[in-house]
């Protein structure tokens, strides 16, 4: 990434005392500020402590206090340091008194700046007083209607908002015109249809939720949700995954007794197509590699009918810690959470050779999530990149270990880039023949009637199935050899003298869950 794609941070240095009263609209000595809001020239959310330690008492101004609010989260995820949904939510978790309405105003106008921040950037270089202050502006008015904003806006910023929505955002390269780095603008462009997967990727997405198998029916929850308070937010049944339901807008579904029973759980539709991919079956053993908060393990336990054993892998403990509650509500018993280490872990190497099927939804660039996480486009860059793709290659390598003769092992990731995606495949199919490549649409075609995919991969995307961008990879391992030809081959091999050492025999499969149980 040259140094015209990285995002500016948040400029840390503080204004000085009178800058800073021109930020938020006041005035200095008396004087009238001409950048201040026009309503109401000495506005402000509450009572604010000026120079020398008074409070001054200013008038509530919605649309003023929203923009302030607004250019304080920025300040904060700007700096990048971490996941912008992480910075939002532990500010929301600071203003506690903020209403349902406010939050989402404020969570809305955010999200709109990271999806067009370089668009937004150079429209804020033009006009006068702080640029995060018209950062803030521009995310508002895709919340607000004009003359709710204007209400918290001076004459001067009035008409520099009017003039910037004039300009003809075609006459812009598609890299300023769709807010993408240089290196990503590049990447995309190779792919099919690219105009149309970045112009999908920069909309916000709707939500996803999907019913728990072994508690409910997607039609019965559909006439319960239609019936109810959530009849408001549209739920609709996914036109792919049998057990999904998309709601528009932003349903508080952590508070719905449905989700607290665990009969619902939120997981994009792309997600869940996953699970048919693996096609678990009662009484396996099978193992999600990269578990982490878990939304795939429930409703692979959920398909197995809670048989069988199902081990939820991670690195990080704290990911699995947060999953355990999933777990509890979704009335499985079948899971075993493990904690791993990245390389050559002990209970990885006792589980080599036995597991029916094997999920690795590998970590990667979450490009395709661009939707819901548009500052993924921003932390990224070409070495991080790069850094992922030798990471999935190791994971992918170990956890193929863990299959069986004739077991399936089912890669994936959320990304829509082909170094992440196809070229990891051809790479791992070339250094392990005894893989082979199997057709995704033909095994999907038994649990998702409607979905049908081009070539042997699954490969989802927003502006074709509605979707985040997803890529999946279903892999078979060669059987065993014909059991018969070793026995012939015993019967001619010389006898073991009598004072040899046994050969060492594979731990029964009891003895093998007892131990990652004790150490889960």
């Amino acid at each position: 990434m040259n140094s015209t794609d990285k995002p500016r941070r948040a400029q840390g240095k503080r204004p000085e005392p009178g800058r800073q009263e021109h930020a938020r609209g006041g005035a200095r000595s008396g004087q009238r500020d001409r950048h201040a809001p026009a309503p109401a020239r000495d506005q402000d959310a509450a009572a604010r402590q000026a120079e020398g330690g008074a409070y001054v008492s200013r008038p509530y101004v919605m649309a003023a206090v929203r923009i302030d609010q607004v250019r304080t989260v920025l300040g904060e995820i700007l700096q990048w340091k971490f996941p912008a949904d992480a910075v939002l939510s532990r500010w929301l978790r600071a203003h506690p008194k903020l209403g349902a309405r406010d939050r989402g105003e404020v969570a809305e106008a955010v999200f709109d700046v990271l999806r067009h921040l370089r668009r937004y950037r150079q429209f804020a270089e033009s006009g006068s007083g702080p640029a995060a202050r018209r950062l803030a502006i521009l995310g508002l008015a895709s919340v607000f209607d004009k003359a709710v904003l204007d209400t918290g806006l001076s004459d001067t910023e009035q008409h520099w908002l009017e003039h910037v929505q004039r300009i003809d955002v075609k006459s812009l390269s598609r890299a300023v015109r769709d807010s993408l780095p240089d290196w990503l603008d590049e990447r995309l462009a190779k792919l099919e249809a690219a105009d149309s997967l970045i112009a999908a990727l920069n909309k916000s997405a709707p939500l996803d939720v999907r019913i728990n198998p072994l508690k409910g029916d997607r039609d019965e929850m559909l006439k319960l949700l239609r019936s109810g308070p959530a009849a408001r937010y549209d739920p609709q049944p996914t036109p792919y995954s049998p057990w999904g339901i998309r709601m528009q807008g932003r349903p508080p579904v952590n508070r719905w007794p449905m989700f607290e029973k665990g009969e619902i759980e939120v997981q994009d539709e792309g997600s869940q197509i996953l699970a048919a991919l693996v096609a678990p079956k009662r009484g396996e053993m099978v193992i999600d590699y990269c578990a982490g908060a878990g939304g795939k393990t429930l409703l692979l336990g959920a398909l197995m009918r809670s048989t069988g054993r199902l081990y939820a892998f991670d690195v990080s403990a704290a990911r699995l810690a947060r999953a355990k509650p999933r777990f509890a509500r979704s009335g499985l018993s079948n899971i075993v959470p493990v904690v791993i280490n990245a390389d050559n872990d002990q209970r990885v190497k006792r589980l080599r050779g036995k597991a029916h099927r094997v999920l690795v939804d590998a970590p990667c660039s979450g490009l395709g999530t661009l939707r819901r996480n548009p500052d993924l486009k921003w932390r990224q860059h070409p070495e991080s990149l790069q850094e992922l793709q030798d990471m999935q290659a190791s994971i992918l390598r170990q956890a193929a270990r863990c299959v069986a003769p004739g077991g399936r092992l089912v890669y994936a990731t959320c990304s829509v880039l082909p170094e992440e995606n196809e070229d990891q495949i051809s790479a791992f199919l070339a250094d392990n023949p005894d893989f082979t490549l199997l057709d995704a649409s033909n095994i999907v075609a038994d649990r998702c009637k409607n979905l049908t995919l081009q070539g042997p991969y699954l490969s989802m995307r927003p502006d074709l199935h509605g979707t985040d961008g997803f890529f999946a990879a279903v892999m078979e391992r060669a059987k065993a050899a014909d059991p018969e030809k070793p026995a012939a081959q015993a019967k001619e091999a010389p006898a073991r003298p009598a004072d040899a050492p046994e050969p060492p025999q594979d731990a029964p499969e009891e003895a093998l869950d007892a131990d990652m149980d004790a150490q889960a």
